[in-house]
């Protein structure tokens, strides 16, 4: 079941012979998060004529950044994202953020879940737009607007996307949002409801072999915004992957197709 998956504390136990998978386009740093009372590592990947061009370029802002580029600091695989928009020669700069190990479900949740705790994603959030965004603008050559700007994620990843995009519109135009832990809480539908307009761009994907109430919990969130703005706009769109399950194979081979939708 997914649910049990998302309480697992995420272990790496790496081999010493291990190979790094990540790109030559793909560097790292550290930041302090205040918010968080930590520091964070930062991943970060541009396209390959980024050093010498003068071009500004558009940012996607993932969470869990360790199973994105490389396969050695994967838990179960990774997404590939670097290969992937290196073979689209794709004008964009992605920003990884590393979850927090055991304090990954604090982090990517906006509410409490009676069982499982969490609900500090407003100062996760607040990190991401007040502190590591303004560094990204301020070194590299961005597109700061919220037009040229996606937050994008998997499972609690989704669920913080998709919570992130509507409490800061300003600052998120765009939304990837993968296999969403809807389920977590039930406080994000009421949080959907109040909000009196929602213009954002949202790319919704789960799979059919997940669990029980994804693709009911998903196509319910996906109505609900139905309601907040005319479909005739085209700012959402939904897909449902016959056999595809809760892990980054579903994960990676939809990212190009959700990227170039959203457009960057």
């Amino acid at each position: 079941m997914i649910r049990g998956f998302f309480i697992i504390i995420f272990l790496w136990m790496i081999s010493g012979n291990a190979q790094s998978t990540a790109s030559k386009n793909v560097s790292t740093f550290i930041i302090e998060a205040p918010q968080l009372k930590t520091t964070k590592k930062i991943w970060i990947y541009v396209p390959e004529n980024y050093s010498v061009s003068t071009k500004k370029y558009s940012v996607i802002y993932m969470h869990d950044a360790q199973n994105l580029f490389d396969s050695k600091t994967s838990f179960v695989g990774e997404w590939n994202v670097d290969e992937k928009l290196d073979s689209l020669k794709a004008q964009v700069i992605v920003v990884g953020i590393e979850h927090g190990n055991e304090k990954r479900i604090e982090e990517l949740t906006p509410f409490k879940n009676e069982k499982y705790g969490g609900g500090n994603a407003d100062n996760y959030l607040e990190f991401i737009v007040k502190t590591l965004k303004p560094h990204i603008d301020k070194n590299y050559r961005t597109k700061p607007k919220a037009k040229n700007t996606i937050i994008f994620g998997s499972s609690l990843g989704g669920l913080v996307s998709y919570y992130g995009a509507l409490k800061y519109p300003e600052v998120f135009g765009k939304a990837g949002v993968f296999s969403p832990s809807f389920w977590y809480t039930k406080d994000i539908y009421t949080f959907t409801e109040q909000k009196p307009k929602i213009k954002t761009k949202f790319y919704f994907l789960c799979g059919d072999k997940e669990d029980d109430e994804m693709v009911k919990d998903m196509t319910r969130m996906e109505k609900l915004l139905d309601t907040k703005r005319c479909y005739c706009l085209h700012l959402t769109k939904s897909k449902i992957v016959k056999g595809g399950e809760h892990n980054e194979k579903l994960w990676r081979d939809n990212f190009v197709e959700a990227v170039k939708w959203l457009g960057y």
